[in-house]
């Protein structure tokens, strides 16, 4: 159970060398040089008497012929910062109220000063801010200037894409000059990075330029295409391969688009990766040497 906080005059929780008056319930703007251990407590210039419950409250004691004043503090319970709760002085945590004192006649008590809790952590984010991370196949590809995670819901697979987008020919939709997208292949356990590759690309093209993963045709689909490039190559420590069709569209400027494989860092024996890359041809898309980069700057997570 926890209890109001009495009202008096407490360190100031952002400026130490000042106190600052709690009323009880809230902090007011009254503040003072903060004075030496075992000063009185008493309430703010022109404040009104702080009211609350008895319980837990300061009792002044008039002493003697000069009317020394001491304070006795009662409290019971403790201070509790809770949700929803009634906070104590400060943005501490919880913290233990001060014992009553054994003679409150003689023995004047300092309230416990509340203690600062030491800033939360912040979140660390699920990816660093120049990588796409795909967290089930334990690789991350680079961002480059220009790219961006892609965050629509048709984008089921960890997507990269260029920042820049335009109206597409075939649809009301926005298209993009550049795509990256992971994929995770279970082939079968003689399967080569080649052959996976060479089987991926038909498909990758046909989602690319042909028709998306929710029918779309955003090019009017796609005419013809032609192998321009493949090969071995290294990819995050491991030996890949990768296969590049230059493809020719019923609209737009048609494009590039590669599949490269390569075994998951994260996987048993016939666990592939797949990343395929789909660039706008012509003065807009990105230069193919960006592909390159990423395939550079792949990376296991573990």
């Amino acid at each position: 159970m926890s209890m109001t906080t009495p009202p008096g005059w407490f360190p100031d929780p952002a400026a130490p060398s000042l106190e600052r008056w709690w009323d009880g319930a809230a902090w007011t703007e009254h503040t003072r040089a903060a004075g030496p251990p075992g000063a009185v407590h008493t309430g703010p210039p022109q404040a009104p008497a702080p009211t609350g419950e008895a319980s837990g409250r300061a009792k002044v004691v008039a002493l003697g012929a000069a009317g020394l004043v001491l304070v006795a503090a009662i409290v019971t319970g403790v201070f509790v910062l809770g949700g929803g709760g009634e906070p104590g002085p400060g943005p501490g945590p919880t913290a233990s109220a001060p014992e009553s004192p054994t003679n409150p006649a003689t023995t004047p008590t300092t309230p416990t000063t509340p203690t600062t809790p030491a800033a939360s952590p912040t979140a660390s984010p699920t990816a660093d801010a120049d990588v796409l991370v795909d967290q089930l196949n334990g690789v991350s590809l680079p961002l480059l200037d220009g790219w961006e995670r892609a965050e629509r819901p048709a984008d089921r697979v960890p997507t990269a894409v260029t920042q820049d987008e335009y109206d597409c020919p075939g649809t009301t939709a926005l298209c993009r000059t550049g795509r990256v997208g992971t994929y995770s292949v279970t082939a079968d356990g003689n399967a080569s990075a080649r052959s996976v590759a060479e089987q991926d690309i038909a498909e990758a093209a046909e989602l690319a330029y042909d028709r998306d993963s929710i029918g779309r045709r955003p090019y009017n689909g796609m005419k013809d295409h032609r192998e321009v490039d493949s090969g071995r190559v290294e990819v995050a420590g491991a030996a890949g391969h990768f296969v590049r069709w230059r493809v020719t569209t019923a609209s737009g400027p048609g494009g590039y688009v590669q599949s490269l494989a390569f075994p998951a860092p994260s996987g048993g024996a016939g666990s592939m990766v797949v990343v395929r890359f789909a660039f706008d041809a012509g003065p807009d898309g990105p230069p193919l040497s960006a592909i390159d980069r990423i395939t550079r700057g792949i990376r296991p997570t573990r």
